[in-house]
């Protein structure tokens, strides 16, 4: 059977409604073996490994979405357009920018405020205001509540770039009230908002911008277990 997509192997009834989705492949694999029961492998296109299982009696998926908002944007755009999804939960890595975040900390972005211009292509008169669903944040929130979780809810930013030849943005970024920085919750936001669906980013402070304190590399693969369990029980209600 013919697949809709070039990036995704999968045929329409393999995904979940609820999809989450880390953006490395490797922590998407570990979150199936470590919290899915019965989990299927539904894509291995590029090694963008994508999986569905059983948590708590409810089909979830999880899959990885790959560096920066152009990927993000990608992947999710198929998920929801071409097989249905409704919901999509990113579960992610961040810089600390924040005074009072520290590394593990896990932060729930209700904004994101970005450098990218992802959103040109919807040729909207103004400013497109990247925002969480509110359903899903609700939710994500009451959930880091009841596993005993301290969750920051705010701002990040979502940045088009790794390597910032401006010493002085970090410093801005914190004067405006931003948590955290990373690379793909507006992509994910905006592309929800312009389809209709449901979307939320969930991330833990792997380094702090400002202290220096860095997780290694097998660390941000293999850790995080609060940010997943909390994306887990926003998806199970989700669905």
């Amino acid at each position: 059977m013919a697949t809709p997509s070039a990036c995704n192997e999968a045929n329409p009834g393999q995904i979940a409604k609820a999809v989450l989705m880390p953006g490395d492949p490797l922590r998407a694999k570990y979150v199936a073996e470590h919290y899915l029961e019965n989990p299927v492998c539904f894509n291995s296109v590029r090694n963008m490994l994508g999986y569905t299982g059983d948590y708590k009696g409810k089909q979830i998926s999880v899959m990885g979405h790959g560096m920066g908002v152009p990927s993000i944007g990608l992947y999710t755009y198929e998920l929801y357009q071409f097989y249905g999804v409704e919901s999509i939960i990113r579960i992610g890595s961040a810089g600390g920018i924040g005074e009072d975040v520290r590394v593990r900390d896990v932060v729930i972005a209700m904004g994101a405020s970005t450098n990218s211009h992802f959103a040109d292509q919807y040729r909207f008169p103004g400013q497109l205001c990247a925002t969480a669903s509110w359903p899903l944040l609700r939710d994500a929130v009451a959930a880091a509540e009841r596993l005993g979780v301290r969750a920051d809810v705010g701002q990040v930013f979502t940045a088009d770039q790794f390597y910032n030849d401006n010493p002085d943005a970090g410093a801005m970024y914190r004067q405006f009230g931003i948590l955290a920085l990373e690379m793909e919750t507006a992509g994910l936001y905006w592309t929800a908002q312009r389809l209709g669906k449901q979307a939320l980013s969930i991330l833990t402070i792997s380094d702090h911008i400002f202290t220096g304190e860095a997780l290694s590399a097998q660390e941000r693969q293999d850790s995080f277990h609060e940010m997943m369990e909390i994306a887990l029980e926003t998806a199970w209600k989700s669905v």
